[in-house]
């Protein structure tokens, strides 16, 4: 009976996590694409849909907190329900970068350097896919797919460094686009993080299935 409830709360887990993964994901594709139309509407729902998340965030926490206290799981179950906790809070953290680039949309002027505008645009998508392969191995529960996701963030940290080099070049010539320069790296460095925490996502997706975070074998 005991294992019964158990079972039957870790799949409320999961599928709260979920929930969750998905509203994030959606923010994040949202705000990117509301930046490069100017989309104020999407902007705005981006920013509004901020508190829906953490008030998941709160739910998954919980529920975690509810299993480890009435259920006390242990070995692998364990593992689940730590590796949960994890990717709630960089999920949430995702949002809050979501709605930071959204809020840049909100108030940036005028076009961005062709060049900056490319890295910035390539920033977003890897980041897209990084938090969508993190998300689909969770789902399908393929250690090798997270793990093989792993390390895909250096991709996006290569593009930061670019960014930096456009926003000195820009910083030294002239332009009317200058003035978006300081927006310009903001977008980048949340790009940056959300790249960061997708990569923690896969990492808490493999440990959740084998015990194994960063090579290391975890009690």
């Amino acid at each position: 009976m005991a294992r019964t409830v158990l079972d039957s709360q870790l799949q409320l887990l999961d599928a709260q996590l979920l929930v969750m993964a998905s509203s994030t994901e959606d923010a994040l594709r949202m705000s990117i694409a509301a930046l490069a139309a100017r989309d104020t509407e999407a902007a705005n729902a981006v920013i509004d849909g901020d508190d829906d998340i953490d008030r998941q965030e709160r739910e998954v926490e919980g529920l975690c907190v509810k299993l480890l206290l009435t259920q006390q799981p242990v070995a692998t179950d364990l593992h689940r329900v730590s590796a949960a906790l994890k990717i709630a809070g960089d999920l949430e953290r995702i949002g809050d970068q979501a709605t930071d680039i959204a809020e840049i949309a909100l108030t940036l002027q005028g076009e961005l350097d062709g060049e900056l505008s490319a890295h910035l645009r390539e920033m977003g998508d890897r980041a897209c896919s990084i938090l969508h392969d993190a998300t689909e191995a969770f789902v399908e529960r393929d250690a090798e797919r997270a793990r093989a996701t792993i390390g895909e963030d250096a991709q996006i940290d290569a593009l930061f460094e670019s960014v930096k080099v456009d926003v000195v070049r820009g910083i030294q010539g002239e332009g009317g686009v200058a003035s978006n320069l300081v927006e310009a790296l903001m977008l980048a460095k949340y790009l940056e993080r959300v790249g960061d925490h997708a990569q923690n996502i896969a990492e808490w997706v493999e440990y959740a299935l084998t015990g194994r975070y960063k090579g290391e074998v975890l009690g």
